[in-house]
């Protein structure tokens, strides 16, 4: 492949475009990486709508990791302990369809399990669900997204009667008052805060509010910094509620005539006075009132949230309030208002509309639904009662049904959760247990593979081809421009063939990835994320396209599109639901023995778990070693001084780190980035630490907090701590 080609970036859920050209272009020098390897050169796309060019560092240099460290053949091993050999992919899939049969045959279609990822493009998620859920008859499907996103899915449902995003990144340049929770969108979503940094900085009548316990560069721009104790989020969001209620800052008509439920949380937020709430959440409270008074004083709201509200046991909750503080001033449905979750990933929102998550089913159906599940049975050709009534096993209930044996099979794809799991020595102990793993992945080692009885090569950006959705809904065409490397094959295909090796050769009957988006398509007719005008010819000619696209829109419409402009919601009467939710706090609260809180988060140029970013040399220097962040205060008292290594202790294990002494963090919190494997650094785990405590609602993870202790070791590197920041050989995989 010669030309350029026009693809989506395949790191966070804003959606950059990317433009790609080969190494070698006529009569231009050719680009290389560190070793002189000839690279692929990447460019902002400026005529993608939502990144307009725009590219961050992550993007610019994805390019450099496509050739290295990658899993190139099917390899197999009966045990643990033993050295993986290669195999053909006929063996792979003998293999594995054998296991999937036997365990049927013994354990029931629920023995099986598969955990994916918002790394996915749409079609790979799509044949999963209907292997999975259709052909197997399991609802254990769950994805990263479980870790990521699920929160605001379940807050939107409950409150709006179905998942979506109701905004647009084009009310980034529109609003009066940007509201940021939970998200230090500086660093974790770049290319949407520059837009808005951009504007507020034009528009000094604009206000900017963050709330975070971290002074980040995000809460570096702010107006206004709100830096609460962890925790105290639905605190400060029902105290907001009761000043614009003692000020009579509301919208009574839009209360009246489009909600449900203001009488039951008018009396919960009684219970929140202003000069409690400033207490509770350690702020001042004239800076809760001004708060408050921006928002009374915007005719157009906007909040942005992402993991610092969706990672909590009450993440749901979280969710709502904020949700609240918008139902009740009427800032829903209008250009520069809604409430707008930051997708934590490229295709999470793919993933939802898919059916990807243990709990619902392609079209933004659910599985509990007896008519959703009837439909999906019908197109998908299966007989009456085909799809289980139950509700699957997520991410969590995975790991501990692994512990009482009741999973027979556990299939890993895209994601590694051996980095990424809350109470990581209990999650490892788990996948040890596992009787038979199939690990699906670009690139090896990671530290899940060595958990693996088989790997699958998988083919990664650029070797495939198929859509994602980004967090404005819009979707994207990503077409491969190469080949994948020796023996890798795209998911859906891998899916797709054990389908057919299983009986069900009409069901997965896929020429290609464009085959199977059009079936998907044809599944979300009339559906809220109605899909069924798209196709990979349309988006291929005519570009990225957002949701809803109903078959009747034959021309593509290209003003944004923000759900209930009518203020019509997708409930049974059309009525939005207010949400009457006290704060319980933290799942574990700091004491006397864990005195401080600890939260983890992400960092400008690293990745998740660093399988690419961990081989760019650029990023590397960026971030060369991971870190704690303590307040001076703490420090002083523990006799922490720059650049100790401290031991972080909590009720589940142990970690080290070099201090960096800042007032950035509030006082009692420390922070910890979450990149950091076992093959990365040595002891440096930070869900070695974090607890799996969920959301009710959700089943999300509260990986933002956990209690721990610190204490000083030396100023050197402490026992059997090598500083060791690249990549390690994983037992038994020949790198």
């Amino acid at each position: 492949m010669s030309e350029l080609t026009k693809t989506l970036c395949p790191y966070c859920g804003v959606g950059c475009g990317l433009e790609v050209l080969p190494p070698a272009q006529p009569g231009k020098a050719t680009h290389r990486d560190r070793e002189g390897n000839p690279i692929w050169q990447v460019r902002g796309d400026r005529a993608h709508p939502s990144s307009l060019g725009k590219v961050c560092v992550k993007g610019a240099t994805v390019a450099e990791a496509i050739d290295k460290s990658r899993l190139m053949y099917p390899m197999i091993r009966d045990t643990l302990d033993e050295p993986f050999r290669r195999v053909s992919w006929e063996e792979a899939y003998d293999r594995i369809v054998n296991r999937i049969r036997t365990v049927r045959e013994t354990m029931g279609s629920d023995g099986i399990c598969m955990y994916g990822s918002g790394q996915f493009q749409t079609e790979d998620y799509y044949v999963a669900q209907k292997l999975l859920k259709g052909g197997l008859g399991t609802n254990n499907f769950d994805a990263n997204s479980r870790l990521c996103m699920s929160s605001a899915v379940s807050g939107y449902i409950q409150s709006f009667g179905s998942d979506g995003p109701p905004c647009c990144y084009d009310d980034l340049e529109q609003t009066d008052c940007a509201f940021l929770i939970g998200t230090n969108t500086a660093e974790c979503h770049p290319i949407a805060f520059n837009r808005l940094r951009v504007y507020h900085k034009k528009n000094r009548n604009v206000k900017m509010i963050v709330v975070d316990p971290r002074r980040t560069q995000t809460a570096e721009a702010a107006d206004l910094h709100l830096a609460i104790r962890p925790g105290t989020d639905i605190e400060l969001l029902n105290g907001i509620a009761s000043l614009l209620m003692r000020w009579g800052a509301i919208d009574p008509l839009f209360i009246d005539e489009c909600t449900r439920g203001f009488s039951d949380y008018t009396e919960v937020i009684r219970s929140y006075p202003p000069e409690l709430v400033a207490r509770t959440c350690g702020i001042r409270l004239d800076d809760l009132e001004k708060a408050a008074k921006w928002w009374a004083e915007s005719k157009r709201v906007l909040s942005l949230w992402s993991m610092g509200l969706n990672q909590s046991s009450e993440g749901t909750a979280k969710v709502r309030t904020l949700i609240n503080l918008h139902l009740m001033t009427g800032n829903i449905g209008k250009p520069g208002a809604g409430p707008f979750s930051l997708t934590g990933q490229p295709n999470a929102m793919g993933g939802r509309e898919a059916g990807g998550l243990a709990h619902i089913l392609p079209g933004y159906r659910v599985v509990k639904n007896p008519q959703h599940r009837a439909e999906i049975e019908v197109f998908w050709g299966l007989e009456p009662g085909r799809i289980s009534s139950q509700v699957g096993l997520n991410a969590w209930e995975m790991i501990t049904g692994l512990e009482r044996g009741e999973v027979g099979l556990l299939w890993v794809a895209a994601t590694n959760p051996a980095v990424s799991m809350p109470d990581l020595e209990r999650t490892k102990a788990a996948l040890m247990r596992s009787p038979f793993t199939v690990y699906q992945d670009a690139y090896y080692p990671t530290e899940t593979a060595e958990y693996a009885h088989i790997l699958l090569p998988a083919a990664q950006w650029g070797e495939k081809t198929g859509t994602m959705t980004n967090s404005e809904r819009v979707v994207t065409l990503c077409p491969a421009f190469r080949n994948p490397p020796g023996e890798a094959k795209a998911d859906w295909e891998i899916f797709a063939e054990v389908g057919r090796r299983l009986g069900f050769e009409k069901q997965f009957d896929f020429a290609d990835s464009a085959e199977v988006y059009r079936e998907f398509g044809r599944l979300t007719r009339d559906r809220p994320c109605d899909l069924s005008g798209l196709s990979h010819d349309r988006l291929k000619t005519q570009g990225p396209i957002q949701w809803p696209c109903p078959e009747s829109e034959i021309e593509v419409n290209r003003t944004p599109k923000r759900l209930y402009t009518d203020f019509r919601f997708n409930t049974p009467d059309g009525r939005a639901r207010f949400a009457a939710c006290h704060a319980r706090g933290l799942a574990e609260p700091p004491d006397p023995d864990y005195p401080l809180v600890l939260t983890t988060g992400r960092l400008y140029g690293h990745w998740h778990t660093q399988t690419r970013t961990g081989h760019i040399e650029k990023i590397r220097k960026m971030h060369p070693e991971p870190f704690i962040e303590i307040h001076p205060k703490d420090a002083k008292k523990l006799g922490i001084e720059e650049g100790n290594w401290v031991e972080v202790r909590s009720r589940r294990g142990a970690a080290f780190f070099p201090a960096k002494i800042t007032k950035a963090i509030a006082p009692g919190t420390v922070f910890v980035p979450m990149h950091w494997g076992a093959l990365w650094a040595d002891r440096a785990e930070a869900n070695a630490l974090t607890h799996p405590e969920s959301c009710p609602d959700s089943k999300q993870p509260e990986l933002k907090a956990c209690a721990v202790q610190l204490s000083p070791v030396r100023a050197e590197l402490p026992p059997n701590l090598d500083g060791k920041t690249e990549g390690k050989e994983t037992p038994g995989i020949p790198v």
